[in-house]
């Protein structure tokens, strides 16, 4: 092979009416170019989002200087290729105009040999302000289209709402838990290639039929060359080899080769099995020759995944099933880990793939008003099981429906679906979040009361721009390359009739349900138990950063719920008041601001604890629970589980309890009375026993039961109902305690304590902690006991990193044994590595009130 490729990365850069170039870092932004020379002051610190909304209002300009030698012109073609550009993007080589892009999302690619010269050439790339770029778009259009997390306000725009006019992350525009932050620049890799000959652009391993006997398999090489070639295409997986002649005329054509594997090593998620992958390439052999020309490789798992929507009693079922397994999806909906994407780092990706594993995870959602995300995210998800529902990337908005924004956004699905289709992890196609149910164009009294806003002309040309994206390009596009992955156009979304679809609602008994009535509407969370849908892919809970955190953006003088700064980073409005009405219910009074984030979590896990076991215990009428959310783009007051800095928050290690395989779900509704179910994910039945046992807040076992329980694979079976009052026998409920713990084969595989009272109304002694390090563990494991019942135990390490177990209660001689793992940075292989979490502190909630 005589094909060439140079990675172009020293650039400097310039705003357009300045004279001064500055160094840059590409891939990067301008936000974090101006940053890192001095420019501008840390965006995420105080208030300094509010004081940065000029940048977007500029243009800028990069350039870069390149060396090539004589061996680059033997070459017939010289390709630039853009992986990525944000957004508004006008390229010059040697002073000639190549390309304009206009797509956060494509890839751009562009023959540049006439224009290049052996030595010096130079390369300008000028960045339009996305901001001047759209606004005429609106002035030209004569009305507004709906965009409610937009906030152009902060941007000095009122209320002239733009993102919808860009293909650029939604989210950059600002979000109810994000920052505005209109990026530009290169924010993917910039190279030159060069190529003779036939060259594969592109392979695709389709899978046509995948089982535990055999997996038939269809190699698909996407060939371009620019004269008549034959030849052999091979392919191969490093045990098995298959091959074919072909006959390639000028241009571009795929080649296919089928491939059948004999009892293939299956790509399960976590809980179902390993998530076995296989290394296939594919080479063009000149006849005659043995030296491929052009090779390819990529690395996939052999599976078959489907989105089962079977009517049943209820509805119709929602529910994914991998390898003819149903699975119950446990996991969270995930957003870009940074305002400024290219900050993120493969560690910060394998941080919170590795966090959502450890969690008991086996699916994310891809939300869709961040971006398709980078190679590693997928590759990672691929490596540890965690299935992926993609969104394409529209949110919460009605977009336009003009020829040009049509052709690019079918581009957009093209090259996104190519790039991302040999992943195993990817589960579903989704084509926006909230729109349809936002919009609910077939029911007049429902939506978010957008459409009563235009004319009846005006709607229905809406609907009609609505429809050729999400019913048109979007399917189309996923059926004809995305390899049989399944499309759902809106999420949440239930199906009427045929092919006409409407919004979902939490008493449709079909379809996918984002339920907000807990946060939102202020309900009790008890609502948790009476809005459970077939799958419910989005809630959530917010709560704010661990002190630490918070202390990176706010002095200690700020450090008061309606500070300035404290306001800066709450994006949702009412957000720190409805934190505190909703504590004002449930949870004593913190004595101070730095104890009320301390509550804000508990509180926060409380909640999402109640959502995950109601929608567990309902299986299999529901099939799925993705809380929202995973993690942070900024240091911020959010529904997080983890924090922007991968500070696990108590919801991540109660999440990680819910998630368990097998769980006990301990629930009295109003009307009583109380039920234990034993939930298991297994997929063999369990003989189990378990143990009730009532002890009073000094540890005085007061009550105990033991029952043998016996669970079918894959079931949810109630092992207990008793009333409340049969277990108090006239003992004060706010000052006992129900101890519950399931055990298989001799080994604890649940506990959970269970209050007769309100945490508000718990009557909390003076509890002292002891922790003593375990002999040989490296100083890596603890056992914590305490004298009397502590809620909530709160163990920080002064090292960054997790403990197998937090925030939990520790009752008076029951001790609980916990192991930190020191977070592994950039030069570790592993996420997490057991070692020494240098000073800890311990504190129950006692300590906070």
């Amino acid at each position: 092979m005589n094909n060439r490729s140079y990675v172009i990365n020293h650039w400097s850069f310039k705003a357009c009416d300045e004279t001064e170039w500055k160094p840059a870092r590409v891939p990067g932004t301008v936000h974090t170019d101006l940053f890192r020379n001095g420019l501008i002051p840390n965006p995420f610190d105080g208030t300094n989002e509010h004081d940065l909304q000029w940048i977007d209002r500029k243009d800028w300009e990069y350039e870069t200087s390149f060396e090539l030698d004589e061996a680059w012109f033997a070459l017939p073609r010289l390709e630039l290729v853009f992986d990525g550009l944000d957004t508004y993007a006008d390229v010059t080589v040697n002073g000639v105009h190549v390309l304009s892009a206009d797509n956060m999302f494509r890839v751009w690619r562009i023959d540049v040999k006439p224009l290049l010269q052996q030595g010096t050439n130079k390369m300008v790339v000028r960045f339009r302000s996305p901001i001047a770029e759209d606004l005429p778009k609106l002035e030209e259009l004569g009305y507004d289209l709906p965009a409610p997390n937009d906030q152009s306000e902060l941007g000095g725009l009122g209320d002239r709402r733009v993102s919808v006019f860009a293909r650029k992350a939604p989210y950059h525009y600002g979000w109810d838990w994000g920052p505005r932050f209109v990026t530009s620049g290169i924010w993917r890799e910039v190279r030159l290639e060069g190529w003779c000959g036939p060259v594969i652009r592109d392979l695709s391993i389709r899978q046509d039929r995948v089982n535990a006997s055999v997996a038939e398999l269809t190699a698909v090489a996407e060939v371009e060359t620019a004269e008549r070639w034959e030849g052999q295409l091979r392919v191969t997986n490093g045990e098995q080899t298959w091959e074919r002649s072909v006959v390639l005329e000028p241009g571009t054509q795929a080649v296919e080769v089928p491939a059948v594997i004999s009892e293939p090593k299956l790509w399960w998620c976590r809980g179902l099995g390993e998530p076995a992958m296989y290394n296939f390439r594919a080479e063009l052999v000149a006849n005659g020759g043995q030296a491929p020309l052009a090779e390819a490789s990529v690395r996939t798992g052999l599976r078959d995944i489907k989105l089962v929507r079977e009517t049943d009693a209820a509805g119709a079922s929602f529910r994914f099933e991998l390898n003819g397994v149903p699975v119950f999806a446990k996991g969270a909906n995930h957003i870009p880990n940074d305002s400024f994407l290219t900050e993120v780092t493969d560690e910060r990706y394998r941080h919170e793939i590795a966090s959502a594993a450890e969690s008991g995870m086996n699916m994310l959602r891809v939300w869709g008003g961040g971006i398709y995300e980078q190679d590693v995210f997928y590759e990672l998800c691929d490596e540890y099981g965690i299935l992926v529902w993609q969104d394409f990337m529209f949110a919460c908005s009605m977009y336009p429906g003009d020829p040009k924004f049509l052709d690019n956004v079918t581009h957009e699905a093209e090259d996104n679906i190519k790039r991302l289709r040999n992943h195993p992890c990817i589960a579903l196609w989704c084509g926006n979040n909230e729109i349809d149910s936002a919009w609910a164009h077939y029911l007049e009294d429902k939506g978010w009361g957008w459409k009563q806003s235009y004319t009846t002309e005006q709607r229905e040309k809406l609907w009609a721009d609505y429809e050729a994206v999400f019913h048109e390009i979007l399917p189309k596009a996923v059926e004809r390359l995305a390899n049989g992955v399944a499309y759902w156009p809106s999420s949440p979304l239930r199906r009427l009739t045929g092919d006409e679809f409407q919004h979902a609602n939490e008493r449709s008994g079909e379809g996918d349900i984002h339920y907000w009535g807990v946060w939102h509407a202020v309900e009790p969370f008890d609502n948790y138990n009476l809005r459970v849908g077939r799958f419910m892919s989005e809630y959530g809970f917010q709560s704010f950063p661990e002190l630490k955190s918070v202390l990176t953006y706010a002095p200690e003088s700020e450090l008061a719920l309606e500070s300035d700064i404290m306001l800066a980073h709450q994006k949702n409005g009412r957000g720190n008041q409805l934190i505190k009405e909703y504590m004002d219910l449930y949870l004593p009074t913190p004595k101070d601001f730095k104890s009320f984030l301390y509550m804000s979590q508990v509180l926060q896990a409380e909640a999402i604890r109640t959502a995950i076991e109601a929608h567990r215990r309902n299986k299999p009428y529901c099939m799925g629970t993705l809380y929202w959310q995973m993690n942070d783009c900024w240091p911020v007051a959010s529904w997080a589980g983890m924090d922007y800095y991968g500070r696990w928050k108590a919801l991540q290690y109660t999440v990680r309890r819910s998630f368990r395989e097998v769980m006990l779900a301990i629930y009295e509704p109003e009307s009583g009375p109380i039920s234990v179910s034993v939930v298991s994910d297994l997929q063999h039945p369990v003989e189990a026993q378990l143990r009730l046992s009532l002890y009073d807040f000094q540890g005085t076992l007061l009550k105990e039961q033991t029952l043998e329980v016996r669970a079918a694979a894959d079931s949810v079976v109630e092992a207990v109902v008793f009333a409340r009052a049969e277990w108090l026998e006239g003992r004060d409920p706010r000052q006992v305690v129900l101890h519950a713990i399931l055990e298989i084969e001799g080994q604890a595989v649940d506990s959970k304590p269970y209050y007769f009272a309100s945490a508000k109304e718990l009557s909390l002694p003076t509890a002292n902690i002891t922790v003593q390090e375990e002999a040989g563990s490296g100083g890596s494991r603890y056992t914590l006991v305490s004298d009397a019942l502590a809620r909530q135990v709160w163990i920080s390490a002064e090292e960054e990193g997790i403990f197998s177990d937090n925030y939990f209660d520790l009752i008076p001689g029951i001790p609980v044994t916990v192991e930190f793992r020191r977070r592994g940075g950039e030069s570790s292989v592993e996420p997490f590595v057991a070692g020494n979490p240098g000073k800890l502190t311990v504190r129950s909630m006692i300590d906070f009130v």
